[in-house]
């Protein structure tokens, strides 16, 4: 819940300023609901993508406040996140109702970016993988391993987020390692084609490390998203891995 019109525009010009991008990797940029077909015109043409931070399971109807997949695809959206932290601990979230969220995004022709990770506590108890498994299996019980063929997954330990702390590469690899080798026992060339990013406190300063773990496919940006030089420093690192 971050920017504002002004602030959007100075983000994007700075993104699109020349000589500031590496097209050798992919971006894309998720705004807040409200500026979304505003920030799509000012990606005209852009080797920018958009997405947006979330979406409602179910078909357009009455449901006051919330927001349809295919109202997402009409104003310019291919992406929409599914599962953020934010949202499965602030706003309860459960793991089915992200499964029937990855669904609708699909049904719209969207990409969701499926966000899975595990919280402190269930670091410290050795739950990692058990944690990280239940919210992956919802997904594959309800859209099959063909689902995720679709889609990208971003691993996002909670304790690593606006904290901070960050995962060491090491770590990061260990469980991106975990989630292809899930996906490869039901179809190993979705598993090898799977995009699964880092999204613990990414920044300039560790991007190019942890890009270089050889399942980590890229990065999930929060704060430092929101300074252009630090955004556009972790981009160019993706680039050069």
């Amino acid at each position: 819940m971050h920017g504002s019109r002004s602030a959007n525009a100075a983000l994007v010009d700075a993104l699109l300023s020349p000589g500031s991008l590496d097209e050798a990797a992919e971006c894309l940029v998720f705004p807040p609901f409200v500026y979304l077909g505003e920030v799509a015109r000012l990606l005209a043409d852009a080797p920018v993508g958009l997405g947006a931070q979330n979406l409602c399971a179910e078909a357009p109807g009455a449901f006051t406040g919330e927001v349809a997949a295919g109202m997402l695809k009409d104003v310019g959206c291919t992406h929409v996140l599914v599962g953020h932290s934010e949202r499965r601990v602030i706003y309860g979230e459960d793991d089915a109702l992200v499964a029937r969220k990855f669904a609708a995004a699909l049904t719209a022709g969207l990409t969701p970016v499926l966000c899975l990770g595990e919280q402190l506590a269930e670091r410290d108890a050795g739950r990692t993988e058990a944690v990280v498994a239940r919210q992956l299996d919802a997904i594959l019980a309800l859209s099959g391993v063909a689902g995720l063929g679709r889609a990208v997954v971003a691993y996002e330990p909670v304790w690593a987020i606006g904290t901070g702390r960050t995962a060491t590469p090491e770590q990061a690899q260990e469980v991106h390692a975990f989630i292809r080798g899930r996906v490869q026992g039901h179809d190993a060339s979705i598993a090898a084609r799977l995009r699964i990013l880092y999204g613990g406190s990414c920044k300039a300063g560790n991007a190019a490390d942890l890009f270089r773990m050889p399942d980590v496919d890229g990065g999930l940006i929060g704060g430092a998203s929101l300074k252009a030089e630090e955004f556009l420093a972790i981009w160019n690192a993706a680039a050069e891995v």
